[in-house]
């Protein structure tokens, strides 16, 4: 892995810490174009209560505005989590053409966790490079979710 392709998910992963200490699934997200992060998004569903409020949904919102075009197709995107089938039908529309993620989601990922979404006929599918920084992203997850069985038990 190269030491941009790092920087970048260590970044999605600053955000999802932000996610967590808010209290919030820690997922993060950027979205880069031409070297520079456009945008950034964490979990904010709890505090919005909107279920769209995922860290892609985020950052995807804040690109757009940043270059005021709803077309990303020359930008890649990384996250922490394995995209849901939300977060991968918006990355279709946006045609982000490349997604980097970190953990696998086994219960909603939408690029091979559950279902591949890029795999499928649509136009514009990404290329899609999982197990970036794999172990970290899983592990603040796994730390969220046991200090959450900590404070009920």
């Amino acid at each position: 892995m190269t030491v941009e392709r790092e920087r970048y998910m260590r970044e999605a992963l600053a955000l999802a810490a932000e996610a967590a200490a808010a209290g919030e699934v820690p997922v993060g997200c950027v979205i880069v174009r031409e070297g520079e992060i456009v945008g950034r998004g964490r979990n904010r569903r709890e505090e919005k209560q909107s279920t769209a409020s995922h860290a892609e949904m985020e950052a995807i919102a804040q690109a757009n505005e940043t270059l005021g075009s709803w077309r990303l197709d020359d930008c890649e995107l990384y996250v922490t989590l394995e995209p849901c089938p939300m977060c991968a039908g918006a990355i279709l529309n946006a045609r982000i053409r490349r997604v980097w993620y970190g953990a696998r989601d086994e219960a909603m990922g939408a690029c091979g966790g559950v279902t591949n979404l890029f795999m499928e006929s649509f136009p514009n599918r990404p290329a899609l490079v999982g197990g970036i920084l794999a172990e970290e992203c899983r592990r603040v997850l796994a730390d969220f979710f046991a200090g959450l069985r900590e404070k009920k038990g």
